[in-house]
């Protein structure tokens, strides 16, 4: 029997680049077995631009009804992980119910970028890489070894940290 998709959370301060592109690649590289969203401590009210370009020219995945919104909208409600992508995320991510596995993978904002329109692209898909690679990772994982982590059992890295579990 097939457990029912990791409710997973992403959260950075605006909304509007990282936490977006998380989102999206995590429910188009979990294949179902990943129920994502995102949001921020101080939503940006927008999703940048380039942040819906790397995903449509990198990844082939069409974000056009990403919405910037904040993590008040899930009050209450229970996630497996919680997944943060910003340092100012992790240091106010209020509790959550329940006991979701706590993430922080932390990357520079590419909103913040400044430079040419190439430069700044080429910040987004740098991110966008960081996160996509931690998210194969995270993929990788059986869902036995998911089910046995416990808090802050998920290095920075996107990797198992010492102690936990090896894979079966």
């Amino acid at each position: 029997m097939s457990r029912p998709p990791w409710r997973t959370l992403i959260l950075c301060t605006g909304n509007s680049a990282r936490s977006i592109i998380g989102e999206y690649l995590l429910n188009a590289k979990g294949r179902g077995r990943f129920a994502a969203v995102s949001a921020g401590a101080r939503p940006a009210g927008a999703v940048h631009p380039l942040a819906l370009w790397v995903l449509r020219e990198h990844y082939g995945i069409e974000a056009s009804g990403a919405r910037s919104k904040s993590w008040d909208e899930f009050k209450g409600a229970e996630f497996d992980l919680v997944i943060t992508v910003c340092d100012h995320a992790r240091e106010s991510c209020p509790i959550w119910p329940g006991r979701p596995v706590l993430a922080h993978w932390g990357s520079p904002d590419p909103a913040a970028a400044e430079g040419t329109l190439d430069q700044r692209k080429w910040a987004f898909v740098q991110v966008a890489s960081q996160l996509a690679g931690r998210i194969d990772l995270l993929c990788a994982l059986p869902d036995r070894q998911l089910e046995a982590l416990g808090l802050e059992k998920i290095g920075s890295a996107g990797t198992i940290a010492p102690g936990a579990p090896a894979p079966k």
